[in-house]
């Protein structure tokens, strides 16, 4: 049976309440102060993950001299390893009912991996302190995308992930910059990057542990009367029938094959334009930028107008920016362009999906449902970047981006089709 979000009571008696204070007219909206917690911890993560993040490329292809398949590789690490767990963490999270505990244990795995990136210098080295960063990512996204639903109002569900996005923005736009500034004061200043990475990580921990409420979700009651408490870690794809969910897999699943890697897309535009290594970190600036600015707008417009259509058109956005980024345009205009269809295109699916999740997921399994939609989307873009490697070096950069553009034109009318189908048996279910 479909339970709509609309049934959810904010997380049961220790959730905070979002919509019983009398002083708030019935309707308003209210930033719980959960999701504004939430939403800071991952701003500081963020600055510590997307700093490294954005001198990756040109640390491994520049610095250490890798090729762009080595690349491609520890990109698809970077986009899919994350999703060997997030189901787990997802429903692990809903047996315990204490969401805050496992996203704890992956924003901390996060930054144990960090201290790696400090004395690794090879593609074993580097490719297993990926994994590890991104296990604990993870581990911890459904786990506090579970908490974000139940702390919010259900009317304004996705305004409060764009809040809580636009918050993580800040941190993904903050990141670069700081990378941006090391380098220019320090030429190579690598090591100097990853010290500073590790203590934004610490901070960000450190405040999840000590301000953000234990907040507990799912069925607070527990295991109906004279029903033995099945095992914790005993994970069954049963779980996952309900209706509408499967198709949303399918969908998501489809256009993350065809969802290159944003380093890909920013080599393509340095390869084109030729400018200073220096430089590089900014592009991560302009998309983190325009992803802040878009999050909260592309929230209330898929509260509004449907979050399945705006998740599709943020794959519109990003075919724009792919022929785009391919097209023989050089100059700051195209490279500005592009970054703001990229921006627009994170702004558009991000948060909207992992609010489209939650709508078709009972509270039980909120979790599980936000986990495996975006365990699909991480594997699924890992493939693509491992794929797109090869095809950079078969093909030749702008080639590939058309190919992949080519089969993304293709892909989007086929997945608003699908997710069309699984509004239609939702709504019969």
């Amino acid at each position: 049976m479909y339970i709509s979000v609309s049934d959810r009571n904010g997380g049961k008696k220790d959730a905070v309440p979002a919509t019983n204070d009398p002083m708030v007219p019935r309707g308003a909206f209210r930033l719980s102060p959960v999701i504004l917690w939430l939403g800071v911890v991952s701003m500081f993560t963020d600055v510590s993950s997307e700093s490294v993040s954005a001198v990756l490329p040109l640390y491994i292809t520049g610095f250490l001299g890798l090729s762009a398949i080595a690349f491609g590789i520890l990109d698809g690490i970077n986009q899919g390893a994350s999703a060997i767990v997030r189901i787990a963490a997802g429903w692990a999270a809903d047996r315990s009912g204490h969401p805050k505990r496992i996203a704890l244990a992956g924003y901390g795995l996060s930054m144990v991996a960090r201290i790696g990136f400090l004395f690794a210098g090879g593609f074993w080295a580097l490719a297993a302190i990926v994994t590890g960063d991104r296990i604990g990512k993870g581990i911890r996204t459904a786990p506090r995308d579970a908490l974000i639903t139940v702390s919010a109002q259900p009317e304004y569900l996705a305004r409060h992930f764009g809040v809580h996005r636009m918050l993580d923005n800040i941190g993904a736009a903050g990141g670069p910059l700081l990378a941006f500034f090391i380098l220019m004061l320090i030429p190579n200043g690598y090591g100097t990057l990853f010290v500073v990475s590790l203590a934004f990580a610490v901070i960000g921990v450190a405040a999840l542990a000590l301000l953000v409420p234990n907040v507990k979700t799912g069925t607070a009651a527990g295991p109906a009367p004279g029903r033995r408490p099945g095992p914790v870690f005993v994970f069954r794809w049963s779980l996952l029938r309900e209706p509408g969910l499967g198709r949303l897999l399918i969908a998501s699943g489809l256009l993350g094959l065809l969802t290159v890697g944003d380093g890909f897309i920013y080599l393509v535009l340095q390869n084109r334009d030729s400018f200073a290594v220096q430089w590089f970190p900014l592009l991560y600036v302009g998309t983190n930028v325009v992803f802040l600015v878009l999050a909260i707008p592309l929230g209330k417009l898929a509260d509004r107008w449907g979050k399945a259509k705006v998740f599709v058109a943020g794959h519109v956005a990003l075919l724009l920016c792919y022929l785009l980024a391919a097209a023989p345009l050089g100059g700051f205009g195209p490279t500005l362009a592009c970054l703001v269809l990229l921006g627009a295109f994170y702004a558009a699916t991000d948060g909207v999906l992992a609010a489209l999740a939650s709508q078709l997921t009972p509270p039980e399994k909120l979790a599980t449902g936000i986990g495996a939609a975006q365990t699909v989307v991480a594997l699924s873009r890992m493939a693509a970047s491992a794929g797109f490697g090869v095809l950079w070096f078969t093909l030749g950069p702008s080639t590939a981006m058309v190919v992949v553009g080519g089969c993304l034109a293709a892909a989007v009318p086929a997945a608003l089709l699908i997710l069309r189908a699984g509004t239609r048996q939702r709504h019969t279910a």
